[in-house]
């Protein structure tokens, strides 16, 4: 039975039949090798609902991982699979329904967060987590993407920041920091070797992030710049489903590298910025991408490590919070443990933690959607309940959107725990040069 109640949000003017018409076709697109065996290999052994954050808050079967993918797979395999002619023929398989998709946006949207946890455990192998995001596509270019996600994509797309961060408010930005810190803060440099990029939730919210990045580096030595066309580099369009403003963001990035001869481009603490330039740039781009892309935390990780910065030790016991899109989805998940360690922090682990560590339920556009904010308060819990288990009273993470998610919690709940910022322990703790 339909849930009569639910909502959803609609975006154009047109018919029922041409959304669904619009779907499809961006189903059918999205389906490849990889994705035909995927949904051929589920066995529906339900592994995949004790790994979702939402699963085990509710309990409500609808949230199982692999459930929110049914009008994606019912789509291929009526329209694409091998025995599509039999699923037809004896309508085994239904078409999909506008009404179907408008059921399903809450869960392609308000309950998955994309983190991937799924994926890991999956025992077939299948990354959900991938198949939520190409749904997603479907669902956006038939207009069914929750409203404040799509006024939030739209603007990124039309201002070049989803949060207002336009070209004039950074260099804004930049020029207080470099004040605030006492730096220089280089911007539209003509060349360097590293192009530095921010999200809009540090320039807007998390400033700071700007001056210590720029103290890190200046003490480093390094030949470095801000571009006025390439900052941004949080991307809305991939979360949203848009591909053609997903391409857009991102090319903006290689654009701004590439006129600057950068070797190496860094991306700020933000996780989905990591995923849409270090793992799906070159996709976007037609081609390998021509420098280096690291998340801020391997930077730090590997100038530590080589002994090019020096860092004081740390009387602190902290807990790290770990980014799904940088740690699981993203392979840096020992970076920052490594530059903790130089820092000399007291670390106490969240059980789980690393690779297998639970979402903060903000990520995939989800903190940005205001109806879906009494399941992300109840997802949260698990978090709240990890951290207290550790005993600190700090949590370390390397993603400002996860540092947002924990800020907003922290308020919703009157709790009494705080959340940093990696890279600014950092820069507040550096062992200056002679």
């Amino acid at each position: 039975m339909r849930d009569v109640n639910k909502t959803f949000d609609l975006q154009g003017e047109v018919s029922e039949e041409e959304r669904v018409s619009a779907a499809m076709e961006a189903f059918q697109k999205d389906i490849n090798r990889t994705t035909a065996t995927a949904m051929e290999a589920c066995m529906h052994c339900g592994v995949c609902a004790e790994a979702c954050h939402y699963y085990k808050q509710t309990g409500d079967p609808k949230y199982t991982p692999i459930w929110k993918l049914e009008v994606f797979k019912q789509a291929y395999k009526r329209e694409a699979g091998p025995f599509s002619w039999l699923y037809k023929r004896f309508n085994l398989k239904k078409e999909v329904t506008l009404e179907q998709l408008e059921d399903w946006q809450e869960l392609l949207y308000d309950s998955c967060t994309m983190c991937g946890r799924c994926s890991l455990v999956c025992p077939m192998g299948i990354d959900i987590a991938t198949l939520v995001g190409q749904a997603r596509h479907g669902m956006f270019k038939a207009g069914l993407v929750p409203e404040d996600f799509y006024k939030v994509a739209e603007r990124a797309e039309t201002e070049g920041s989803p949060l207002g961060a336009t070209a004039d408010v950074f260099e804004d930005r930049v020029d207080w920091m470099g004040d605030e810190f006492d730096t220089d803060v280089y911007f539209d440099q003509e060349e360097a070797d590293i192009l530095v990029t921010m999200s809009s939730i540090e320039i807007m919210k998390y400033p700071h992030a700007i001056g210590a990045t720029a103290k890190i580096l200046n003490t480093l030595g390094e030949k470095w710049t801000f571009r006025s066309e390439g900052y941004e580099a949080t991307n809305f369009g991939m979360m949203s489903g848009s591909v053609e403003w997903q391409k857009n963001s991102t090319m903006k990035l290689i654009n701004a590298a590439i006129d600057c001869g950068a070797k190496l481009v860094i991306l700020p603490e933000c996780g989905h910025a990591y995923g849409a330039l270090r793992w799906q740039g070159a996709a976007m781009y037609g081609k390998p991408l021509p420098f280096k892309v690291q998340h801020i935390s391997e930077y730090l990780a590997d100038v530590i490590s080589s002994g090019r910065l020096k860092v004081k030790k740390v009387d602190q016991t902290v807990t790290f919070h770990d980014p799904c899109q940088v740690s699981r989805r993203g392979g840096a998940t020992e970076a920052p443990r490594t530059v903790m360690k130089a820092l000399g922090v007291d670390l106490k682990e969240m059980t789980p933690t690393g690779d297998d560590a639970w979402c903060c339920g903000g990520g995939g556009g989800v903190v940005t959607i205001d109806r879906a904010k009494d399941l992300r308060y109840k997802v949260f819990e698990l978090k709240m309940e990890q951290v207290e288990q550790t005993g600190s009273d700090t949590v370390l993470s390397t993603c400002s959107n996860c540092r947002q998610s924990y800020a907003d919690a922290k308020d919703h709940f009157e709790w009494d725990k705080n959340i940093e910022s990696l890279l600014e322990l950092v820069a507040d703790n550096i062992v200056e040069n002679d």
